[in-house]
């Protein structure tokens, strides 16, 4: 294991400024997955599970949600919310039993509401319940990107090192071709979100600034 005194924003901010892997790219029709805006991660003061990274993250987010729709492509919300018993988190909500615990955000319940300042078409969107990591485990969105003939996935939320990571790897799994919009993004930690923002840069996904992002969906053109 090579040993290094650099911070893991510094080894992010290496990484971007020299990239050594050519990017994946944009292909013919992208969908976008903004995951878990949810009030019990975006709430900094009310909720203890809750972080900024960014403070523009949540207007970033629905200028892509306003782009991807415009061009009548696919707009994706999760958010994580479990029975009363907590039981549909498995083994995930065994750790601890808080009232701030991740099987303890109930269906319903104000943790588990979107953002206020989130912009979500709820006829047209695409919302789901996930109760894993991924936005892919055991959901819907494979059906719903074969639909539509999705071979890219821009990835949005939180968190950097958790719930955005599991997703990136799937979507990568999936062969989909997977971009991260850097400010929209965030994690607890620095340290967590920049080393995340490295790994995924060099393995999983193009990690690009939300305006080059913006850029390709104003050009875009559905495929024929």
């Amino acid at each position: 294991m090579e040993a290094s005194n650099k911070t893991a924003r510094q080894l992010y901010q290496e990484v971007k400024a020299n990239p050594t892997r050519k990017r994946f790219g944009f292909g013919r029709t992208p969908a976008l997955i903004n995951i878990d805006l949810q009030k019990a991660y975006t709430c900094v003061g009310e909720f203890v599970t809750a972080y900024q990274t960014d403070p523009k993250q949540l207007d970033y987010v629905n200028q892509l949600a306003a782009a991807f729709r415009a061009k009548g492509l696919p707009v994706v919300w999760t958010y994580v919310a479990y029975m009363d018993s907590g039981e549909d988190a498995g083994v995930w909500g065994t750790r601890t039993n808080t009232p701030d615990s991740l099987q303890n955000i109930k269906v319903g319940s104000r943790r588990a509401e979107f953002d206020d300042k989130l912009d979500i078409d709820r006829k047209r969107d695409v919302i789901v319940n996930k109760r894993m990591a991924s936005a892919f485990h055991e959901t819907n969105l494979g059906s719903v990107f074969n639909h539509h003939g999705v071979d890219t996935v821009v990835v949005t939320g939180g968190s950097t090192s958790g719930c955005v990571r599991a997703t990136v790897v799937d979507s990568l799994s999936r062969c989909y071709r997977t971009i991260v919009a850097e400010e929209c993004v965030a994690d607890k930690h620095e340290s967590p979100h920049f080393a995340n923002l490295y790994d995924m840069a060099l393995k999983y996904a193009d990690v690009l600034p939300v305006a080059e992002v913006i850029a390709f969906m104003e050009q875009y053109r559905p495929a024929n």
